[in-house]
């Protein structure tokens, strides 16, 4: 399967999110889906692998973390969040910790817990 190509619209999208954030203002939806793409696109690359399934719906899901590779039926190691918690996640804005306390991020599995991969931008 050939690399996903990096949407060029994604830095863009982040610094509207981010710049709607920081005026205290809901972001765009356009804008913070295409932006939730483009970091999830980063995790991808910063931690290859097919072990973990990052799902943001209804946006994207990607595989990612090295280890072995699942096939079929659902993935023994799954994340799932929503658009806005995954922003903050992948821009350093929101800890893991207080994500998954919150109750804003589900994760299952051994290797479900992408820390050690953020912030990605």
């Amino acid at each position: 399967m050939p690399a996903r190509k990096p949407d060029q619209d994604g830095p863009a999208a982040v610094a509207a999110v981010s710049a709607a954030l920081d005026a205290g203002q809901d972001p765009p939806q356009a804008a913070l889906r295409s932006a939730a793409r483009y970091l999830l696109g980063l995790l991808e690359a910063a931690a290859p692998g097919r072990s973990v399934e990052m799902r943001v719906p209804p946006v994207a899901a990607v595989q990612c973390v090295a280890g072995p590779r699942h096939t079929r039926g659902t993935p023994p190691n799954v994340i799932e969040t929503d658009p806005l918690t995954w922003f903050g996640l992948a821009t350093g804005r929101l800890g893991w910790a207080e994500a998954v306390d919150s109750g804003a991020l589900r994760a299952s599995g051994s290797r479900a817990d992408l820390s050690a991969y953020l912030p990605v931008a």
